[in-house]
């Protein structure tokens, strides 16, 4: 799944250990949401639209919806 999470947290000039924090995650999971590697939970997802004041929509996005 693509994200732009990584772009929102760098709007805000925020280090992955300070995103991470505000979440209540490991540094790593950050990585890995951010690199593609890790699909977060649906709550976890609600968590970060709640953080930067979006939709989940606009930070994820599924790849296999541009293939219809």
């Amino acid at each position: 799944m693509k994200n732009r999470l990584r772009v929102l947290r760098a709007e805000r000039e925020w280090s992955q250990q300070d995103l991470a924090e505000r979440l209540e995650v490991s540094r790593q999971s950050v990585n890995a949401i951010e690199t593609g590697r890790y699909d977060p939970s649906l709550p976890l997802a609600f968590r970060i639209a709640d953080l930067f004041g979006l939709p989940i929509e606009e930070i994820f996005h599924n790849p296999a919806k541009d293939i219809q």
